[in-house]
């Protein structure tokens, strides 16, 4: 039998449930509750078996920011008593959270990569004054949970209320843990000899806003501007941008397999039960929504490219039925609809839904944040194209960057230099082939005839300009023709070992290669078009 302590401040009724959680959870252990101001005394009387698990106090409101006054007189405490491990009850907020924030971080991902810099950086303070005081004479383990329920932190809270504050255009993809799984991992951290730090999550994620119906709230949108009132910036942002962690390092490492999954969780909230839903849903790692897709297919997408835009294309038959691949596309009219009409096609034609790697400023802007990750789209990083195309899928990658989207109209047709190439070395990496694609028309329906340059407004939006276009004069994009074309696949995975994707000389022709086929093709079907707005450029045998 081990003997485990809890060290709280006195009257922290979280920690006190956790307490009982942990009891519950395993009978074998001998538990007891360790108050910071006495730990030294009731330390006296223990045996050399006996470990440690510090959950730290929170000095805000929202739950999201640690103690570091408090966490230093414990952390000098336990270097003096020299216990069997330590445990430290970290968060996942250490990585922070942004419009460029990947899904599913891994534990050697640099916390605070991504922004909320205040609350990251005191739970780096809190994990690196844990270092510095063990000093390596005590095993130390890290756990670094997602949200729990409950727990003090801010979207417990909020989840716990019949009436939810959100922020209107963002539904950000969450994890939520259960009370009996943190248990667990406390558990599994205790029985294996491993120290180090790991992320504590469930297996699924929940989109906020299902993860409110779920638990039977109702949301309420209320602007961040209003929010901002009373309540922090950064705290805001938790609930603006997914984040998300992985569990895989805990699972093989320390065995811990989670038992709820953040729906289950979701439904434990309030003490709903699964009886309440019909089965439980599953939701998209990235948060893209098949069924949204679907429904706007019916519709809006299907009217702009069947009426609207009136879209002709040509190739679609070399876009595999299965399989990965890396799209190669042009995006131009600086708003993704060019992206959004590929899509509809790739369902309506071949049945695939492909992702598209998405500049992280869209993500900032309310319902266009929503409605690019319901479509698919992934934030442009190199972890999410790899785990895109590991799961056999399309990606979708415009490589001349943001770049590309505010080129003028008067050179719209007249590809940009592609960058690093990333997608030459993703393509060979994975052996997947590189599917090229034009698109003739996108330009014409917001031309861009100037760039206004403003630092400010590229440090809010993260666009290079602010450009000077039709819209917001005219609100709706003009009815051009458009043209698609997808070329021939390229199998670079027929030519070239995945070790070669080291080699810049190789990665550079093969890109130089890629946008000789795209420019020509441009060029042939401008050549071939009498008018922006009317006839077609592709013969009857050619359509698709």
């Amino acid at each position: 039998m081990a003997r485990i302590a809890l060290i709280a401040r006195k009257g922290n009724s979280w920690a006190t449930g956790l307490l009982k959680t942990l009891r519950q959870v395993r009978t074998i252990h001998e538990w007891y509750f360790a108050e910071i101001c006495n730990l030294c005394s009731r330390a006296e009387g223990s045996d050399s078996e006996t470990s440690y698990i510090y959950i730290p106090s929170l000095t805000d409101r929202e739950g999201m920011m640690p103690d570091l006054s408090e966490a230093e007189r414990v952390f000098q405490q336990c270097a003096s008593l020299r216990p069997t491990k330590l445990i430290l009850l970290s968060s996942a907020l250490i990585y922070g959270t942004g419009p460029g924030r990947q899904s599913l971080v891994e534990e050697d991902h640099a916390a605070g990569s991504y922004g909320g810099h205040q609350i990251c950086n005191r739970w780096k303070s809190l994990e690196a004054m844990a270092v510095q005081y063990l000093r390596g004479d005590a095993p130390l383990t890290i756990l670094r949970p997602t949200t729990v329920l409950p727990s003090p932190a801010l979207l417990s809270q909020r989840l716990k209320r019949w009436l939810t504050l959100t922020l209107p255009g963002h539904d950000p993809t969450l994890q939520l843990l259960s009370l009996g799984d943190l248990a667990e991992a406390m558990h599994c951290a205790i029985e294996r000899d491993r120290p180090g730090t790991f992320n504590v999550a469930p297996d699924g994620v929940v989109p906020l806003h299902a993860g409110v119906r779920i638990a039977g709230g109702h949301r309420i949108p209320i602007p961040r501007t209003l929010q901002r009132v009373v309540r922090r910036s950064g705290t805001l942002d938790y609930l603006r941008y997914s984040w998300t962690v992985s569990n895989r390092r805990i699972k093989e490492e320390l065995g811990f397999t989670p038992r709820k999954s953040s729906v289950a969780t979701a439904l434990e909230c309030r003490n709903r039960s699964q009886a309440n839903t019909a089965s439980e849903p599953l939701f998209d790692e990235f948060g893209m929504d098949r069924n949204y897709i679907e429904s706007y297919s019916k519709t809006l997408f299907k009217f702009l490219c069947d009426t609207y835009w009136r879209i002709e294309v040509k190739g679609l038959e070399h876009v595999p039925r299965q399989g990965r691949g890396v799209l190669v596309g042009m995006h131009r009219g600086f708003m993704p609809w060019d992206a959004v009409m590929t899509l509809y096609l790739l369902v309506r034609k071949t049945g695939r839904f492909p992702r598209f790697l998405t500049h992280p400023g869209l993500l900032k802007f309310p319902f266009i944040s929503s409605f690019v990750s319901k479509l698919g789209g992934v934030v442009a990083c190199q972890e999410s194209a790899d785990r895109v195309l590991e799961s056999g899928e399309l990606l979708g990658v415009f490589p001349e960057g943001v770049q590309g989207a505010f080129t003028p109209y008067r050179q719209a047709y007249k590809l940009l230099g592609f960058g690093r190439n990333d997608f030459a070395k993703m393509a060979l990496r994975h052996r997947a082939p590189i599917l090229p694609y034009v698109t003739v028309g996108s330009a014409e329906t917001f031309p861009i005839f100037g760039q206004i340059k403003s630092r400010r407004w590229t440090r809010y939006s993260d666009w290079p300009c602010l450009p000077i276009s039709t819209f917001p004069i005219l609100p709706m994009p003009l009815p051009s023709k458009w043209h698609i074309q997808f070329l021939a696949p390229i199998h670079l995975e027929e030519q070239y070992q995945p070790e070669v994707a080291q080699d810049a000389s190789v990665i550079k022709a093969i890109s130089l290669e890629v946008r000789t086929k795209m420019q020509n093709a441009v060029d042939e079907m401008i050549r071939r078009r009498r008018s922006i707005f009317f006839g077609s450029i592709f013969g009857p045998e050619e359509k698709t």
